[in-house]
C-alpha cells in the first residue's frame, strides 16, 4: 500500500500542475464514459450486490450528475477569493484552496459505484490523487472506477484501487495518505478515526443513520404511506438515508397503517426482472434484520406485514411493516439496513419532534403535511443534516447539496462546494499593497505599542463617531511616522 500512495502522489504532482481547465476536460470525459458504459456498469453492481437493474442504473446515472456538476461549479468553487484584510487596509488577503496530496478512499458495498466514483471525483477535482479501498463484497465495481479514471486522465496511478478486508483499509489509512474519506458504519467510522489519530490525519466521515419520518394530522395519507414504503424498502433498506423510523399523529394513525400495509403488499422482492426489491448483501445483514425483529415482537411490537427471509437463492427478506413500537426495542435504536418499516403512534407534533431526536443518529429526516410552514416549523427542530418535506431520500440526487449528518451519523459533508472544499487546504496568503518605511505595529522605540493599540482600540470601538476619527487620526500618524 505504501507503493501504491508513492505512485499516487507521482502523479498527483503532475495532476496538481494542469490548469483547472484541464481538469475539467478530464471530468467531462470521464463523465462520458460513465454514461456511455452505464449497462455494463449496471450490471456490474447488480451481479456483485443482487441490486434490482432499475437501482444499479440510477448508481450510473447518479455518478455522471455528480460528474458533470463538478465539471461546471469547481472551477467556481475553488477559485482563489478575496479576505477582508481590517485595519490592515494596506495589505491585500485572499484565500486559496490547495490539494491535499494523496486521499485514502473507503468505500462501502451498498452504493459501490455511485459512492466511490463521486468520492474519487470530488478529490481529483480539487487536484488530488488517491487510493481506493472498496469493499470485499464489491470489489469489481471498484476496480472499474480505478480503470474510468485511467482512461479519462491518462494517468495510471492517479487513483489505484486496493481490494481486501478491513486490515487493507487499517493499512491504508497508516500508509502516509494525508486525508481519509470513509462511508460505513458507525463501529468502522471510530476505528478509522482512532487509527487516523495516531498520525493526526484528519477524516472526514459519512457514518449510518435512522432516519426518522414525522406524519402530521394534516398530512395526505395516502402519498405519504407510497413515500414510506418507497423510502423505507427502496435498495432492500440497505440506504443510510432510509426511513427506519415513522411517528404518525395520533388522529391519522390507524388511517396511515391501513395505507401503508396495502402499498407494501404490493412491493415485489426477487431476482425476477420484474421486482421491485432485489437481495439483501449477504447472510449477516439478514441476520440482523430478523434479529431486530424478533426483539420487537418480544417487547410487544406487531408485525403487519413480512417478517420472514424468504427461502432460495439470494438473500432475500420479505418488506416488513411493524407497529405498536417504542423506543425501548433494538429496532427503534439502531440502525436496521434492511426492509423493515416499524410505524409508531404519536399524540402529536410535539411528541413526534421529541422522539426523532431520540437518537444516536442525524442523518436526514422527514416531515409530511399539507401546510409547508407548518412543516418548515417542524423540520427547524430536527436535528439532522437534512431535511425533507413531502419526500424522502431524495436529496443525495441533488449535487448541489451538502450531504452528511450529526452525531453519530459522522462529520464533514460531501457534494456540494462544502464537500468538494472537503478534498482541500484552505491557504491564508497577506501581501503589500503599498510599502512603508515601518509599520506601526512593529516594536516602538522605547515603548511597548501601547500608543497604536489605543488609537487602534478607539479607531475600531469607541463610542460616538468623532472618538472613533479621533482614534483613525492618531492610527494613520503611525503609518506615516
Amino acid at each position: 500500500l505504501r507503493g501504491l500512495v508513492a505512485a499516487a502522489r507521482e502523479a498527483q504532482w503532475e495532476w496538481s500542475r494542469r490548469s483547472m481547465r484541464e481538469r475539467v476536460r478530464a471530468l467531462r470525459r470521464l463523465r462520458r464514459r460513465v454514461a456511455d458504459c452505464a449497462d455494463e456498469i449496471a450490471a456490474l453492481v447488480r451481479s456483485e450486490t443482487g441490486k434490482v437493474m432499475g437501482e444499479a442504473l440510477i448508481e450510473a446515472a447518479g455518478a455522471a450528475d455528480q460528474l458533470a456538476y463538478l465539471a461546471a461549479r469547481a472551477p467556481k468553487a475553488l477559485r482563489p477569493r478575496r479576505a477582508a484584510s481590517g485595519w490592515v487596509s494596506h495589505r491585500r488577503a485572499r484565500v486559496s484552496y490547495e490539494p491535499y496530496g494523496v486521499i485514502g478512499m473507503i468505500t462501502p458495498w451498498n452504493y459501490p459505484f455511485a459512492i466511490s466514483m463521486g468520492t474519487v471525483a470530488a478529490a481529483i477535482a480539487a487536484g488530488n490523487g488517491g487510493v481506493l479501498k472498496p469493499s470485499e463484497y464489491t470489489p469489481l465495481t471498484g476496480l472499474r472506477v480505478g480503470e474510468l479514471v485511467a482512461e479519462a486522465t491518462g494517468l495510471t496511478d492517479l487513483v489505484s484501487v486496493a481490494t481486501g478486508d478491513g486490515g487493507t483499509g487499517a493499512a491504508l489509512i497508516q500508509a502516509g495518505v494525508d486525508k481519509v474519506a470513509f462511508v460505513g458504519s458507525v463501529a468502522t467510522g471510530k476505528t478509522v478515526m482512532a487509527a487516523a489519530a495516531e498520525s493526526l490525519t484528519p477524516v472526514v466521515l459519512e457514518l449510518g443513520g435512522k432516519d426518522a419520518m414525522i406524519v402530521c394530522g394534516d398530512a395526505d395519507i395516502d402519498r405519504a404511506a407510497r413515500g414510506a414504503v418507497w423510502a423505507a424498502f427502496y435498495g432492500c433498506g440497505e440506504v443510510c438515508m432510509s426511513v427506519e423510523r415513522v411517528y404518525v399523529v395520533d388522529s391519522v394513525y390507524d388511517q396511515f397503517v391501513q395505507a401503508v400495509v396495502a402499498e407494501a403488499r404490493r412491493v415485489r422482492t426477487s431476482d425476477e426482472p420484474e421486482a421491485m426489491v432485489g437481495s439483501m448483501i449477504a447472510p449477516f445483514q439478514v441476520e440482523k434484520v430478523e434479529r431486530h425483529i424478533r426483539d420487537a415482537e418480544s417487547r410487544g411490537g406487531r408485525v403487519r406485514l413480512g417478517g420472514r427471509a424468504i427461502s432460495g437463492h439470494g438473500h432475500f427478506f420479505q418488506p416488513t411493516v411493524v407497529t405498536d413500537v417504542n423506543h425501548d426495542m433494538e429496532l427503534m435504536r439502531e440502525e436496521t439496513f434492511g426492509p423493515v418499516l416499524p410505524v409508531m403512534r404519536v399524540a402529536d407534533e410535539e411528541e413526534a419532534v421529541r422522539l426523532a431526536n431520540d437518537s444516536e443518529f442525524g442523518l436526514d429526516a422527514s416531515v409530511w403535511s399539507r401546510d409547508h410552514v407548518k412543516a418548515r416549523r417542524i423540520a427547524a427542530q430536527l436535528d439532522a443534516g437534512t431535511v425533507l418535506i413531502n419526500d424522502h431520500l431524495i436529496n443525495y440526487l441533488m449535487p448541489d447539496l451538502p450531504f452528511g449528518g450529526v452525531r453519530h451519523s459522522g462529520f464533514g459533508r460531501v457534494h456540494g462546494a462544502e464537500g468538494l472544499r472537503e478534498f482541500t487546504r484552505p491557504k491564508s496568503w497577506v501581501e503589500d499593497r503599498m510599502t512603508l518605511r515601518r509599520e506601526p505595529y512593529w516594536f516602538e522605540e522605547g515603548g511597548s505599542g501601547e500608543s497604536t493599540a489605543q488609537a487602534l482600540l478607539a479607531m475600531r470601538h469607541a463610542r460616538g463617531p468623532l472618538r472613533r476619527l479621533k482614534g483613525a487620526l492618531r492610527l494613520m500618524g503611525g503609518f506615516l511616522r
